[in-house]
């Protein structure tokens, strides 16, 4: 069962200051895979070391697992020409994982939507997209479907059907949180906070009162401006939005999660979905499908039993499974830097 993320309180350290305060989560922040990743943790002369395998695993997922670079592993298997290739443990895992994630939300999180993407203009690094782009030419059409691709853990081979692009981008970024997390906790032997691009994974023994996470639409917003904040003492937290990485083409406005079914940008019915899970993997599948299913999201999710807060267009709020209540903006201050988005 998933623990529900928790609304962060004030501890009964601060409370009592004649009770010894323990030192705070010791933070390092740095840029990579086109957005800003951030580790935390409970030792502070941990930081540095913290960081740096922090780097060494973004690095890694980059020239594995990118979809804008030509030289990255996963560009290498696009061009095999439908032939199965034998891959790296680190590609093989996350195309493992992404099929597995289609699997558990019944395909609304589908990694071969890469051909999608591209068509509606999402064929490089965020940062590089043309925000108004010409109109486009022809619809794109509907993802292959993960099924086609195959996998044969024995050999460690991949098969991609000629034609079909992988888009690791709904999981990849929560895996590397996951294994960064739990490679740093078990290396430094210390309590750990990752977040990359707003997908947050915490493993060790957490601070007292859990890791303070901002729940908001953009992982830039700063603390003091986020919706809400939570606590967890492990696992992952992770949200997905209609409103930002978005661009134009034409008179159309996309954004960067699409329905496999159709090929196109998914309807925003929800603006924003948060979500808990086991691990950063299981709260990110959770918060995308959301989006994908739109307004069947609801009873899809309390079947999952993860908790989940979830904004609709309109503004109306929806908290499931254990979602913590609004606390009000005092909350706010309390967060580690952690923004989930």
């Amino acid at each position: 069962m998933t623990a529900p993320a928790r609304s962060l309180g004030v501890d009964s350290a601060s409370r009592d200051s004649r009770k010894e305060v323990p030192a705070p989560p010791a933070l390092r922040t740095m840029h990579a895979i086109g957005t800003t990743a951030i580790v935390a943790v409970t030792a502070p002369a941990a930081a540095d070391s913290a960081a740096t395998i922090l780097r060494d695993e973004l690095v890694a997922i980059d020239v594995t697992c990118s979809r804008f670079r030509p030289d990255s592993e996963l560009a290498s298997l696009h061009r095999s020409g439908g032939r199965p290739v034998t891959v790296s443990a680190l590609l093989f895992d996350a195309i493992t994982v992404a099929c597995d994630v289609a699997a558990h939300t019944d395909g609304a999180v589908d990694p071969t939507v890469g051909t999608a993407l591209e068509a509606l203009g999402y064929d490089r690094d965020f940062s590089e997209l043309d925000p108004h782009g010409t109109e486009l030419l022809e619809a794109p059409g509907a993802a292959p479907g993960w099924w086609r691709i195959e996998l044969d853990p024995r050999r460690r081979t991949v098969r991609v059907p000629v034609g079909t692009h992988i888009d690791l981008g709904a999981s990849a970024k929560a895996l590397v949180a996951d294994r960064a997390a739990r490679r740093i906790a078990d290396a430094l032997r210390c309590g750990v906070l990752v977040s990359i691009g707003g997908d947050v994974a915490a493993a060790g023994v957490a601070p007292v009162g859990g890791w303070a996470v901002g729940i908001a639409a953009d992982s830039a917003a700063p603390v003091d401006a986020v919706d809400q904040v939570v606590a967890i003492d492990g696992g992952g937290i992770a949200s997905s939005s209609t409103a930002v990485r978005t661009w134009r083409r034409g008179r159309r406005r996309l954004h960067h999660i699409v329905d496999p079914a159709t090929g196109a940008c998914v309807a925003p019915y929800w603006t924003l979905v948060s979500a808990s899970g086991d691990s950063c993997v299981d709260a990110n599948a959770a918060s995308t499908a959301a989006v994908v299913w739109g307004e069947r999201a609801v009873p899809k999710l309390r079947e999952l039993g993860q908790p989940a807060r979830l904004v609709r267009h309109d503004g109306h709020l929806v908290t499931l499974n254990g979602w913590p209540p609004e606390c009000g903006p005092s909350s706010r201050r309390a967060a580690t830097g952690a923004v989930a988005s």
